[in-house]
């Protein structure tokens, strides 16, 4: 048995950071992992998906090589080759942790971590031994799985999650894609890239269902322009996979049948947060909705035992997660930390066009109250966008007309998940549309639609 200052239990972007921050602060600590360090993020979800996206925005580019006045003849997407250099990138992240781990003295204890006791961690290896470790304080984050629905049971080969989705042997020739979240978005671009026939079918009535209306219409627009098939307002009844491959069954709003057949289905309708076996009820931890409750700082209603990320309330996102356990670590540490504004959390979805938002949409300032201004920015007046041949898209913008506030703002286009964090910062610091306005941004760049947006819902747009 040893002893720490902080035994973190999973290794993915909350248990990690959340580490390697304890560690700065002068903790000695040990972080439990039963697969390999950097959890899903790192292994099975951002890291390895943007890699796979990479690939496919490769291939269209080829693709479209002539329009850049580029010959290139014959080229075709070797399936395999994606799928091996998206996990080589993967391993090379969780290497970079283990390296991480010993640059800053942090134990690793591998196995699958239960909470014996409040200050206890029981770590089962995978050969069945067992240990005990003692620490003073213990910090859950054991992350999410593919959430699976009655319905549509997953059995890794027809009906697979989005671990299966980057990790198929052989890429399938037609697919159906239940849930258009970010996950469904993603793969369904993705696949429909390289040459499978995508359908995505969503129970809401627009893709991208939590994202403001006018960016999920745009993003319907352009993929069905992309040859991808779009059923909104529809909902999946079962999948019959007695065949040779899979019959889809789902009703539309009208109540109509539609039957579509595939090779495999994907199932992308959430997650479910890994809280099961991990000794939370036997240790009166407190759980609601499948979720642990904790506190502004992520203390649970047990001392010494915390919880962060997926397994917690609030949006299931990496930044969030390692947001979370550097406000937990430094809590314990005895700084004077602010709790997480989850009011400016940005979200991204990394299909094409890719989508970047931050704040509130234009509905839900109008359901809250405010009297709004909105501008928007359209690419097809960019000079960048031109030039690098992406024109589609545009930038939104949300003000409160009273004083200036920057409500939200909701981009779609060309690299704006890089572009949203501007938004982030300037919401940070209390900015004001006519500051960003009056703030020069370089030109030809992406990110002057920013500005431009903000002029337009403040009536001084100049490119319009």
């Amino acid at each position: 048995m040893s002893t720490f200052d902080l035994i973190v239990i999973g290794s993915g972007p909350g248990g990690y950071v959340a580490a390697i921050r304890a560690s700065q602060l002068g903790m000695n600590v040990a972080v439990v992992e039963r697969e390999s360090l950097g959890g899903i993020c790192l292994n099975w979800g951002c890291i390895p998906t943007k890699a796979l996206l990479k690939s496919a925005q490769v291939f269209n580019y080829i693709q479209h090589a002539s329009d850049f006045g580029i010959k290139v003849d014959n080229a075709s997407a070797d399936f395999g080759q994606m799928i091996g250099r998206s996990r080589q990138v993967a391993n090379g992240m969780s290497k970079g942790i283990q390296f991480l781990f010993k640059k800053n003295k942090i134990t690793v204890l591998n196995g699958f971590g239960q909470l014996a006791s409040p200050n206890k961690v029981l770590v089962t290896a995978a050969d069945g031994t067992r240990e005990e470790h003692m620490a003073a304080h213990i910090l859950i984050a054991t992350g999410a799985r593919s959430r699976e629905l009655p319905f549509l049971p997953q059995d890794g080969k027809k009906i697979i999650g989005y671990r299966e989705a980057m990790s198929l042997a052989e890429q399938p020739k037609r697919l159906v894609v239940v849930g258009a979240g970010a996950i469904g978005v993603e793969f369904g671009y993705f696949y429909n890239s390289i040459g499978t026939e995508v359908t995505i079918v969503e129970y809401m009535d627009r893709l991208l269902p939590a994202e403001d209306a006018d960016v999920s219409k745009e993003l319907g627009r352009q993929f069905k322009k992309q040859g991808i098939g779009v059923k909104t307002n529809t909902s999946v009844k079962r999948v019959d996979t007695s065949g040779a491959g899979c019959v889809v069954h789902a009703t539309d709003k009208n109540g109509k049948e539609l039957t579509i057949e595939c090779d495999v289905v994907l199932s992308a309708v959430g997650q479910a947060a890994n809280i099961e076996n991990i000794g939370l009820q036997e240790n009166g931890v407190q759980t609601d909705r499948g979720t642990i409750v904790v506190d502004d700082f992520y203390r649970t209603n047990v001392a010494g035992v915390y919880a962060i990320g997926d397994v917690v309330k609030g949006p299931a996102l990496a930044h969030v997660a390692s947001a979370e356990g550097i406000i937990c670590v430094e809590k314990i540490a005895g700084m004077d930390v602010e709790p997480l504004d989850y009011g400016n959390i940005p979200g991204c979805t990394y299909c094409v066009p890719e989508v970047a938002s931050v704040g509130m949409s234009e509905a839900a300032a109008k359901e809250a109250g405010y009297e709004i201004k909105v501008g928007k920015f359209p690419f097809s007046a960019s000079g960048k966008a031109s030039a690098a041949g992406h024109k589609e898209g545009f930038v939104k913008v949300i003000f409160d007309a009273k004083y200036g506030e920057w409500l939200g703002a909701h981009m779609i286009g060309y690299n704006v998940t890089e572009m949203i964090a501007e938004a982030v910062a300037a919401r940070k610091l209390e900015t004001t549309g006519h500051e960003i306005i009056k703030t020069v941004h370089p030109h030809p760049t992406m990110s002057e639609a920013v500005m431009e947006a903000a002029a337009a819902a403040y009536d001084e747009v100049i490119h319009l």
